[in-house]
């Protein structure tokens, strides 16, 4: 099968979106098809075969972002010349709509990935941010209405987007590389950062922007450390809120307490994971929680907010916590975890043997099942 990926994000750009494509495509490759991808331009990018770049240029509000120009006199020639079977897009927006107009331009089947609630970001656009919201609403789902098939990661996702489309909704979670977790050095987060062996690690792992609601968290770490001094969090990421995120922790007076690595190599980010003790998760917007699968993957328990898709990601009180969005609550978790080291222990063993249900070879499979089952339909329609 010959499949094209139409993405407003990709590498050298870091997220959770960036992670699906790049775990999907390598599976999806490795069973024998051949992917293309269609994407912005970025500062020092590197030059991989089957990748398509598109000029671009930074947003006002997050300069590290960049917006495709959806434009190029050869697209519908290249889109010809690999003979696709199917579509695949990313997002309702610049590229998504490229990857629209070629899928309906060629007659091909249209898949679309629903990987964000898009009006929990408008606090990125610079103003008329409720105007924003409403416009986001119904451009997305006017965009499922134009598609063959909407892939959601999550049940919970699955029952709002099929309230908005009478297109067909289908679950299939974003799967993890579990081969990245059977060699890791779990002594590598203490040497790199010189944490003693006593000193109990928190992680939390993600792009630093208000929607991760990474403040939150430095709230409840300044009532756990309280009790539990010897501890240490460490937020890897990047984001516009880095800064104001790092002002914040010195202001609570946590500001050594607390470790903002920035950005890390993948290996560097496999190694944080196997070498915490805790991670920590309070985003409210999360079609999924990648990083939640990828903590279980390590065999590191969590504690997080019961919100969308985050809710599916935990199985509460088996390998990790889930709570309100409440600070007394969440912090009674986190306090409960690093009471009872065999409670720790047993849910990190949980974790990891649940996150054998979302291996992205498996998921990958299902997803080719569900591209053929697509083009299948596709075609009975067209003879009809």
């Amino acid at each position: 099968m010959r499949i094209g990926i139409f993405t407003d994000s990709y590498k050298p750009y870091t997220s959770g979106v960036v992670r699906s494509i790049e775990t999907t495509t390598a599976e999806l490759r490795n069973l024998g098809h051949e992917v293309f991808i269609f994407a912005p331009s970025y500062p020092n990018y590197e030059k991989e075969e089957g990748v398509f770049r598109f000029a671009s240029l930074p947003t006002p509000t997050y300069p590290d972002f960049a917006v495709a120009l959806p434009f190029s006199v050869n697209i519908n020639a290249t889109v010809r010349e690999l003979d696709l079977d199917v579509i695949h897009v990313h997002s309702p927006f610049t590229m998504g709509m490229l990857g629209w107009r070629c899928a309906k331009r060629h007659n091909l089947p249209l898949v679309f990935t629903y990987h964000t609630m898009y009006d929990q970001y408008v606090h990125y656009m610079p103003f008329a941010r409720d105007l924003s919201r409403k416009v986001v609403l119904k451009l997305s789902g006017a965009f499922c209405d134009r598609c063959d098939l909407v892939i959601v990661p999550t049940g919970v996702i699955r029952d709002i987007v099929a309230k908005n489309t009478k297109t067909k909704v289908e679950v299939i979670p974003t799967g993890i590389d579990r081969k990245e977790f059977v060699s890791v050095d779990r002594g590598w987060l203490r040497r790199r950062y010189r944490i003693s062996d006593q000193c109990k690690i928190l992680l939390h792992l993600g792009r630093l922007g208000k929607e991760k609601n990474v403040a939150f968290l430095l709230q409840v770490y300044s009532e756990v450390v309280r009790k539990y001094s010897d501890t240490v969090f460490i937020i890897v990421g990047k984001g516009p809120e880095s800064e104001s995120l790092r002002e914040l922790a010195h202001t609570m007076g946590i500001g050594e307490k607390v470790i903002f690595t920035g950005p890390l190599s993948r290996e560097e980010v496999i190694n944080s994971y196997a070498g915490a003790d805790l991670f920590l998760f309070a985003s409210l917007t999360e079609t999924q929680g990648l990083v939640l699968g990828e903590a279980k993957c390590a065999g590191l328990p969590a504690v997080a907010i019961s919100a969308l898709g985050a809710a599916e990601m935990i199985n509460d009180g088996e390998d990790g916590f889930l709570t309100s969005p409440d600070k007394k609550e969440f912090t009674k978790r986190i306090l409960q975890l690093l009471d009872d080291d065999e409670l720790r222990r047993q849910m990190a063993k949980n974790a990891l043997l649940m996150s054998e249900k979302i291996s992205s070879e498996s998921m990958a499979k299902k997803l080719v099942r569900a591209y053929e089952a697509t083009i299948s339909r596709k075609r009975k329609a067209a003879v009809m």
